[in-house]
């Protein structure tokens, strides 16, 4: 699929009518998409702008735009509930993903974290995906496909528990992002894969699993004192004098953890609070 440019076969589109509802459709020379406005062609929007908008044969409007990343993993089939945009721009920020990263994840769900973290590593980075059910897998590497149009080359999706994981089975790793139920367990590998100076974040869903894995990484003392937080979205309804925070939002979805690699041998200084009064 093209990314930008005018409307090609393959290309997903997707179409907004007048009640902001989404359909997608995948051009297709000679097809047609019908909706209880009347029928759609693809012959007349393969050719047309972004932005632009088609008529059904019954006169419905559609607006067309290219799917984004952040439609696509929304809208995907899921095995296992996906890690939501707001949670996966800050462990992409947060957990520093560069151009050329070696990053390791577990577990790879669905697959759409794999899809940012690809995007953020480039070409000239390596993605490492670990996921211990089979059926996840195949919904990981079947939704990668479907948005990247292959398998990409520096993605190494593998089935397998990340505890049984060597240093000597992935390398150097700059990155580590977790997705699993009992993160506290894999933390020893972590510690063993992560180059010193190196991220690891992860990502748990309840206040329990954030005390162990909070606690675990203290007891290893090889990481520095961990952050945890949440991030919270609510949009805005604006329309003149109604303009006012709309009333369902994006609330708690997770927990992040945030933590670096210490030097072997080091000892960080431990945190000091500052005296009561």
């Amino acid at each position: 699929m093209a990314y930008s440019g005018r409307f090609r076969a393959g290309d997903r589109v997707q179409l907004t009518d007048a009640k902001r509802r989404h359909f997608t459709i995948t051009l297709t020379p000679g097809e047609s998409f019908f909706t209880h406005k009347g029928g759609i062609s693809h012959d007349d929007i393969i050719g047309q702008h972004e932005g632009t908008v088609v008529q059904s044969h019954l006169g419905g409007e559609y607006l067309c735009f290219r799917h984004l990343l952040v439609d696509h993993v929304l809208s995907m089939p899921r095995g296992a509930a996906v890690i939501y945009p707001k949670d996966a721009a800050q462990i992409i920020v947060e957990g520093d993903i560069f151009p050329g990263a070696r990053v390791l994840e577990a577990g790879a769900g669905s697959g759409a974290m794999s899809m940012w973290l690809l995007r953020a590593v480039g070409e000239t980075g390596r993605l490492i995906s670990y996921e211990v059910r089979e059926d996840h897998i195949g919904y990981a590497r079947d939704n990668v496909v479907e948005q990247t149009g292959g398998q990409p080359a520096n993605w190494d999706l593998r089935l397998g528990d990340l505890r049984d994981v060597t240093p000597e089975d992935v390398g150097e790793i700059d990155r580590v992002v977790l997705d699993m139920l009992e993160p506290w367990e894999c933390l020893g590998t972590v510690r063993d894969v992560l180059i010193p100076g190196g991220v690891f974040m992860t990502y748990v869903a309840t206040v329990p699993q954030l005390m162990k894995v909070m606690e675990g990484i203290r007891e290893l003392g090889c990481f520095t004192e961990p952050r945890a937080w949440e991030s919270l979205v609510r949009e805005w309804k604006v329309e003149g004098l109604a303009t006012r925070p709309e009333h369902r939002m994006n609330a708690h979805t997770a927990f992040l953890v945030w933590a670096r690699r210490l030097a072997d041998g080091t000892v960080a200084p431990k945190p000091q609070r500052r005296a009561r009064k």
